[in-house]
């Protein structure tokens, strides 16, 4: 019988049992770490709450670990001043800056506090959060149209014009004038440009200005061209004077005018062509004003229309045409011969030059008969020699409807230069002597001309002291520039003035198509006040016055229709006259003789005026008394 198998034998404890704990000991550790670094990641998500992100910041400002309200004052103090402040840009050469809060930039606090607010959810990225720094753009509000405005405000200093290839002339010497090409600034790409720069260093901390981007402009004409230009235009161009010869069917015929090379450099023109070529032209308005009126030989003037009074009645005499040159059709036929060697002779094209004032226009102003007429008289030569001098000057006047007068403006300054001569006047109330005095009286002649023909009375000054030999109350006195006499025509027809001098009196009449018929009324006179005395010294100067009453009048100028006489309308002219002073001249006592001297007998002079010497001064002052 055989024997059973023997069993075999147990497995050593100590031989099995050291595989299977290293076995579980690589399950569990890793699992065990990895729960470690589950409950780190979460503890550390937990205590990190709703702060912001350890070590984050915005443009060099940390917040990390703030709260959000507190990350936003730190935020509102550290960056929205620096973000609204003003920036250095640049453009091409041109720098300069830009005002960040002008522009409507600011910073957008609650909005960049939630861009840094969102906790990283990596592990990798929370655990570079303990040794790194995380960096959150700022989120900027922006008003466009202040963007837009900043940057074209910069612009217009930033831009360059296209400096085109030109012929320039120092006096008769003609100058190339180099091209230089234009610069743009990009509006769109600049304010982008801008709007990043503030973005990227908020805190305005940066050395160099933003760099804003800028389009060149090309140039048209080239510096060759400009060359070809001055070589073969302006160079023979002034090389010789033209000769402007009158057409041989015009009165003018045989007048020639030489067109200098001064005015040929000062009215020629180099301009871009659009073939990229200078091309040359006459400027005629520059022609013009470098000749002057040295081509008046060339034409004939026209003749106006005038007004002549013949034998009492009022006649027009017929305007007559003139010539004129075409000074646009000249300066394209000096351009023709500007190449020609000399001698250069183009004809002189002339057109039609109407008359100013027609016939027609002249008939159709109605001047036919009187409207009014009015004399004054006088008695002093130097304020007759005034008086005459202002009447030639505006001894046929014309004063269109619906034109106003004025007696400043037409005669200009009265000087010495226009042949016044010194005489009395009023001034401040005293009598002196201007040039130009006495013109007063052919103010008040006119002036109840305009009252009597029914005119516009637009400003008139009454005399400060009543002269007895005007009109009360219907009187005008004038000073040139401050004080004058203005009348308007208000009526259909026209008005020619008539002055008439004669030694001692002056007539001023109106011709036109009477309207009216006036009459004055006055009332009496009123409110008198009685002169007062005034002491002067009788130094040669004073001259005495016995004064006259002032007072007050009411002048009524009533508007009557023509033909059957009822009233239109009135109008009141209400005068205040000063009193004259009682101007007494008082002797004055010799300088006391320095005491231990003898001094001589003095001459027997009397200073005191006699009845005769008080007639003869009298005599020697204008009479008028009026202002000049």
């Amino acid at each position: 019988m055989t024997s059973p198998p023997t069993p075999p034998a147990d497995p050593s404890p100590t031989a099995t049992a050291s595989p299977r704990w290293w076995a579980r000991k690589r399950v569990w550790i890793p699992a065990v770490l990895l729960v470690g670094c589950g409950l780190l990641y979460t503890g550390d998500l937990l205590l990190a709450g709703d702060s912001i992100p350890r070590n984050t910041g915005v443009g060099g400002v940390l917040i990390g670990g703030l709260s959000e309200a507190e990350a936003a004052a730190v935020l509102e103090e550290e960056l929205s001043t620096s973000i609204s402040a003003p920036r250095d840009v640049s453009a091409g050469e041109i720098s300069g800056t830009v005002n960040s809060g002008a522009a409507g930039i600011t910073l957008d606090v609650d909005a960049t506090v939630q861009a840094a607010a969102g906790q990283p959810l990596n592990p990798l990225s929370r655990l570079l959060s303990l040794f790194l720094e995380r960096d959150v753009a700022p989120v900027l509000s922006v008003d466009e149209e202040l963007l837009g405005r900043a940057i074209d405000e910069f612009a217009s200093t930033s831009d360059r014009a296209v400096i085109e290839g030109a012929i320039a002339f120092e006096g008769i010497e003609p100058v190339a004038v180099d091209p230089v090409p234009g610069a743009a600034l990009d509006r769109s790409g600049a304010a982008t440009a801008f709007l990043d720069g503030v973005r990227d260093d908020p805190a305005n901390r940066a050395d160099e200005p933003i760099e804003l981007p800028v389009d060149e402009i090309a140039v048209t004409i080239t510096a060759e061209e400009v060359q070809e230009a001055l070589t073969s235009i302006a160079g023979p161009a002034l090389a010789a004077p033209i000769l402007v010869a009158a057409p041989a069917s015009e009165a003018a015929t045989g007048a020639t005018v030489e067109i200098p090379v001064t005015a040929i450099a000062a009215s020629l023109r180099f301009t871009p062509d659009f073939a990229g070529q200078l091309e040359a032209t006459i400027d005629p308005a520059a022609l013009q004003t470098a000749m002057g009126d040295e081509l008046a030989p060339l034409t004939t003037p026209a003749q106006d229309a005038r007004f002549e009074i013949v034998a009492g009645a009022m006649t027009v005499v017929p305007s007559v045409d003139g010539t004129s040159i075409d000074l646009p059709t000249l300066s394209q036929t000096m351009l023709d011969v500007l190449s020609q060697p000399a001698p250069r002779q183009v004809e002189a094209p002339l057109t039609a030059a109407p008359a100013a004032l027609t016939t027609e226009a002249a008939e159709a102003l109605g001047i036919t008969e009187v409207v009014s007429s009015f004399t004054t008289n006088y008695t002093s030569s130097a304020s007759g020699e005034n008086i005459r001098v202002v009447a030639a000057e505006v001894n046929g006047a014309l004063v269109l409807p619906g034109d106003t007068f004025s007696l400043n403006g037409y005669t200009g300054p009265r000087t010495e230069a226009q042949g016044y001569i010194p005489a009395g006047v009023i001034i401040s109330g005293e009598f002196q002597e201007a040039v130009g005095g006495g013109v007063s009286q052919f103010a008040t002649t006119t002036f109840n001309a305009v009252f009597f023909a029914g005119l516009e009375d637009v400003y008139h000054k009454p005399h400060s002291y009543y002269i007895s030999r005007y009109p009360a109350g219907r009187e005008a006195t004038v000073f040139y520039d401050s004080i004058d006499l203005v009348f308007g025509n208000d009526q259909p027809t026209g008005i020619y003035i008539q002055t008439i001098w004669q030694p001692g009196s002056l007539t001023v009449t109106f011709w036109g198509t009477k309207q009216v018929d006036v009459e004055s009324v006055s009332s009496e006179r009123r409110n008198f006040r009685s002169p007062q005395r005034q002491e002067k010294p009788d130094d040669g100067e004073c001259t005495p016055s016995n004064g006259s009453t002032g007072f007050d009048i009411t002048v009524t100028r009533i508007f009557q229709q023509l033909g059957t006489g009822a009233t239109l309308r009135t109008e009141d002219f209400v005068t205040r006259y000063n009193a004259e002073p009682n101007i007494v001249c008082v002797r004055v006592p010799p300088p006391p003789t320095p005491s231990g001297l003898m001094s001589p007998d003095p001459t027997p002079v009397d200073r005191r005026h006699t009845r005769a010497g008080l007639a003869q001064r009298s005599s020697n002052r204008p009479p008028a008394r009026s202002r000049g």
